[in-house]
C-alpha cells in the first residue's frame, strides 16, 4: 500500500497529514455509497479524490430496510468535507501503521497501458529530449539542467534534520543556484565538478544499504544518464526516509492511537449521525442468528432485530459477532463501518480460514481411508497437506476451477498413499478405496459437505475460543481433527483475536451503547451488568 512520503512526514510532526495517494477503505467510504463498500476490499479508492464528492442525504435505501430518518438531510459545506476528508485520511494512515507491523512505503506505479502510465511517460520523455537538445547545442545550454539542480538541491536540504546547520551551509554554498547560472551564462561552469558535489552529499545521506547506487553513480560520466540515474537514487532515498518516519512514530502512535481514532470518529459521527446503521444491523443478525438457533446464517441475514432475552451476555454477542466477519458476503452486504478500514485483513482471514478447513477436511478423508498404517509414517503428513495447499493456491481467483482442483487433490492423494504403503511393505491400496477416497475427496468442494461442515463448525469453535481464552486466562483447546492444520490455525487465531480486541478498544463506547439497546429491545429488560467489553486477548493484542 502507498502512502505519499511526505504525509508520513506531517503526521510525524502532529498527526496533521494533508494527503496520501492510497489510503484503506474507510467509514467515510460506506457512509456514501453502499456499493462502494462492497468493493472496497477489493479496489479502495483514494480517500481524498472520494471524499471530494458529494455526501448523499440521509434516505433509507433498499440495503437500510425502513428505518426512519433521525433528522432531515444536513449539507455540508466544502470547508467542512475537506475537513473530514482530512481527518479521515490522517486516521487511516495513523491505523494502518499501527495495525500493520509490515508496512512500509512502497512507490506508486501506474498499471502498465493505462491512460497515467502513457502520460507519465510522455511527459518525461518531453522533458529529458529537450534537455538532451539544450546539451547538444554550440554552446551548451544548462537552463533545464539549473532547474533540475534546484529540485535536487530542495530534496537534499528535505533530508536534513534540525541540527544539520553545517550541511545545510555546505549544500547551500555548493548549490548556489545565482552562481551556477552566472557561470553557465560565462560558459566556466563545470558540471562535472557540481555533480561529484551532488553525489558525495547524497553519499553522507544516503541508508548504507544505498552505498552500492552511490558508487554506481560515479561511475556515470555523461550529464544526461548521470541527472536520471540522480533522480532514481533520490526515490530510493525518500523512502527510505519516509520508512525511517513509520518506524518512529509507530511506538508513540502506539500509545495513544486508541484515544486518536476514537476522537477522530466521534467527529465524523457528530457531522455523519447515521454513520453506525451497519454496524446496528451487524451486532442485531448476530444477537437474532443466536436468538435463533440459526447461528450459519451468514452475514446477509443482516436486517430488522428481534428482541433479545435478557440472559443472552453483550460480551458473548459480541464475540461471535466477530466470528461472523469471517463468513461475510463481501460482494452483497455492506461492511460495518467501525471496521470497514480493517475490511481486507477481515476478508484474507475469511480466505485462509476456508482454505485450512479444505485442507484439515480432505487430510481428515485420507487418513480415515488409509487406515492406521500411514498414521505414522514420517514426513507423509507434511506432503500431503503441501500438495493439497499448493493445488489450492488459486482457490479465490476467479479462474478458479473447483471440479478439476479437486479431482487432481484426489488423485495425488491416492498416489501418495499408494505409494507410501508400498514403499513401508504395507497391504497394496486396492482400487476400491481409491476410488472411495477419490469420491469424498472430490465432494468437498462443495460448501454443504458434511465434513467440510464439520471441520468449519471446529474451526469456529476454535477461533471463539481463542477470543475468549484471553477472558478466560488459560488457552484455548484445540478440537480434534484439526492437529495436521494447528501452526496455520494459531496464526490466524492471532491475527484475528489482536484486530478484534483493538478494535473492541477504539470502538467499546459505541458497542456498549448498541448492544444494550438491541439487547433490551422495545418494551425488553435490560441486561444483566457484565465486564466491559474493551477487553483484550490478553498476551495476543
Amino acid at each position: 500500500m502507498y502512502f505519499s512520503d511526505v504525509g508520513i512526514a506531517v503526521l510525524l510532526c502532529g498527526m496533521s497529514k494533508e494527503n496520501s495517494d492510497k489510503s484503506p477503505p474507510s467509514w467515510e467510504d460506506g457512509r456514501r455509497d453502499p456499493d462502494k463498500a462492497r468493493n472496497a476490499a477489493e479496489s479502495p479508492e483514494p480517500l481524498d479524490q472520494s471524499l471530494t464528492k458529494k455526501i448523499p442525504q440521509r434516505t433509507p435505501s433498499p440495503q437500510r430496510g425502513s428505518r426512519p430518518q433521525s433528522s432531515p438531510p444536513k449539507f455540508v459545506s466544502v470547508e467542512e468535507l475537506m475537513e473530514t476528508a482530512k481527518g479521515v485520511t490522517n486516521l487511516a494512515l495513523a491505523h494502518e501503521i499501527v495495525v500493520n507491523g509490515g508496512f512500509r512505503v512502497t512507490p506508486a506505479q501506474p498499471p502498465e497501458g493505462s491512460l497515467e502510465k502513457k502520460v507519465k511517460d510522455i511527459v518525461h520523455k518531453a522533458f529529458w529530449d529537450c534537455l538532451e537538445a539544450q546539451l547538444a547545442e554550440d554552446p551548451p545550454s544548462y537552463d533545464h539542467a539549473i532547474k533540475l539542480l534546484g529540485e535536487i538541491k530542495e530534496t537534499l536540504l528535505s533530508f536534513l534534520l534540525p541540527g544539520h546547520a553545517r550541511l545545510r551551509q555546505q549544500i547551500e554554498d555548493g548549490l548556489d543556484l545565482p552562481l551556477i547560472q552566472q557561470q553557465a551564462e560565462n560558459g566556466a561552469l563545470d558540471m562535472g565538478k557540481v555533480a561529484a558535489f551532488v553525489i558525495d552529499t547524497m553519499g553522507m545521506l544516503c541508508a548504507p544499504s544505498r552505498d552500492r547506487e552511490i558508487q554506481r553513480l560515479r561511475d556515470v560520466t555523461a550529464i544526461l544518464p548521470l541527472f536520471k540515474a540522480i533522480f532514481s537514487v533520490m526515490d530510493m532515498m525518500k523512502l527510505d526516509m519516509a520508512n525511517f518516519a513509520v518506524s518512529s512514530i509507530r511506538p508513540h502512535l502506539m500509545q495513544q492511537s486508541v484515544e486518536y481514532e476514537r476522537k477522530k470518529f466521534q467527529e465524523f459521527l457528530d457531522k455523519q449521525p447515521n454513520a453506525m446503521d451497519f454496524t446496528r444491523k451487524w451486532l442485531q443478525a448476530t444477537a437474532k442468528a443466536l436468538l435463533s438457533g440459526d447461528w450459519e446464517g451468514g452475514a446477509s441475514s443482516a436486517g430488522a432485530a428481534a428482541p433479545v432475552p435478557s440472559m443472552l451476555h453483550p460480551l458473548v454477542v459480541h464475540n461471535h459477532a466477530y466470528l461472523h466477519l469471517l463468513k461475510w458476503d463481501h460482494a452483497s452486504c455492506p461492511f460495518p463501518e467501525t471496521l470497514l478500514m480493517d475490511q481486507r485483513r477481515f476478508q484474507e482471514m475469511q480466505w485462509e480460514v476456508e482454505e485450512l478447513t479444505i485442507v484439515a477436511a480432505v487430510l481428515l478423508i485420507v487418513y480415515n481411508n488409509a487406515g492406521a498404517a500411514i498414521s505414522g509414517l514420517p514426513g507423509l503428513m507434511d506432503r500431503l497437506k503441501g500438495t493439497i495447499r499448493l493445488l489450492l493456491a488459486e482457490l479465490h481467483s476467479p479462474s478458479f476451477s473447483a471440479d478439476e482442483a479437486f479431482a487432481t487433490i484426489a488423485e495425488r492423494m491416492c498416489e501418495e498413499v499408494r505409494s507410501s504403503l508400498a514403499q513401508h511393505g504395507f497391504s497394496p491400496f486396492s482400487c476400491d478405496r481409491q476410488a472411495v477416497l477419490r469420491g469424498q475427496v472430490a465432494a468437498v468442494r462443495l460448501p454443504d459437505n458434511s465434513i467440510r461442515r464439520l471441520i468449519d463448525s471446529r474451526i469456529q469453535t476454535y477461533l471463539l475460543g481463542f477470543l475468549e481464552s484471553g477472558q478466560r486466562g488459560c488457552p484455548a483447546a484445540l478440537p480434534g481433527g484439526l492437529a495436521p492444520v494447528q501452526k496455520e490455525l494459531e496464526e490466524v487465531a492471532i491475527k484475528f483475536s489482536r484486530l478484534v480486541n483493538y478494535n473492541k478498544l477504539v470502538f467499546a463506547p459505541h458497542y456498549q451503547k448498541i448492544l444494550q439497546e438491541v439487547l433490551r429491545g422495545e418494551g425488553g429488560s435490560s441486561p444483566a451488568p457484565g465486564p466491559t467489553l474493551a477487553l483484550t486477548g490478553g498476551g495476543d493484542s
